[in-house]
């Protein structure tokens, strides 16, 4: 067996056992007794893909190199702009196509965002300032705050997946089956979670596979993305600032329905019409990281 498809084999093996052996065996029995801790124990989630990271380098005694962890930002700017502010930039973009094609489903008085409030423990009866600078404030704050506030946490992911994962598939396999299939399995991953409810709920036809399919071609767009923004900076950084500003914004769109929307569909970027600026964002992506495959093979 060649070093790379080993060392992928090695450390996919970590990181699914880690991470569905600590869904199964924690994340599943705590929220029996104890479901208000959900966020923390999923949370604990995003750091087991750099853990596998560091224990394959361990066991295929391959060493510490090309960890892809500095930043680099000399030259690469730019891409850093793209990576911290797009993300937002796409989920506003989703959210607002939505509503343009569900009118109907657009919700003035905000009763998702009223209901998380009342939920959160302080309703917005007792707010001192207006709905509309609340809701100016929380979009503000998701473009400009998400990447840094959410970066460690991403950085467990993207260290992982982008940082060591990718590479591999791209040195073993042709551009796209490499791109499609780290989608899948970065999809795949998160199958507990999917099922637990995370993203798509639960309940609804086809669970939990409608929605881990779903999650997977999620996966697939974002996570060509985040391969663009890693190998135009050769540092997995730049993936870790838009993976964290993508979560801290993604949620933005269900404010302005009644009902949080239909997470199959939209306004939330895990469906189809809410994700659509996603997924045409990642083509042009796609095809940049397949002419550079092309280039490096000539």
């Amino acid at each position: 067996m060649k070093p790379a498809k080993k060392q992928l084999a090695v450390y996919l093996a970590l990181a699914f056992a880690l991470t569905w052996g600590y869904a199964f065996g924690v994340i599943y029995p705590m929220m029996k007794t104890d479901p208000s801790r959900y966020t923390v124990l999923t949370a604990v989630c995003m750091f087991f893909p750099a853990l596998s990271m560091l224990l394959t380098r361990l066991l295929t005694k391959e060493g510490f190199g090309q960890m892809l962890l500095r930043p680099r930002f000399k030259g690469n700017i730019g891409v850093y702009l793209l990576a911290y502010f797009g993300p937002g930039v796409l989920v506003l973009l989703g959210a607002a196509l939505y509503f343009v094609l569900f009118p109907a489903n657009l919700d003035a008085g905000a009763g998702y965002f009223r209901a998380a409030m009342e939920a959160a423990g302080v309703p917005f009866e007792a707010q001192a300032v207006p709905l509309k600078v609340l809701f100016i404030a929380q979009i503000a704050q998701g473009l400009l705050l998400s990447g840094i506030v959410n970066l460690i946490p991403a950085l467990g992911e993207e260290w992982g997946w982008r940082g060591y994962m990718m590479p591999r598939l791209r040195e073993t396999m042709k551009p796209a089956p490499a791109l499609l299939l780290g989608g899948v399995i970065w999809g795949l991953w998160h199958a507990p979670l999917i099922a637990l409810g995370h993203n798509y709920g639960t309940g609804y036809p086809g669970w939990p596979w409608l929605g881990i399919a779903a999650m997977c071609l999620f996966c697939i767009a974002f996570g060509v993305l985040l391969t663009w923004v890693t190998e135009k900076t050769g540092s997995c950084i730049p993936a870790a600032l838009a993976h964290g500003a993508l979560n801290g914004i993604a949620g933005i769109g269900a404010f302005f329905t009644s009902d949080g929307g239909n997470p199959f569909i939209g306004p939330l970027p895990t469906g189809i019409i809410g994700g659509l600026p996603l997924i045409l964002a990642a083509i042009p992506a796609a095809i940049w990281l397949m002419r550079r495959k092309e280039k490096t093979e000539d």
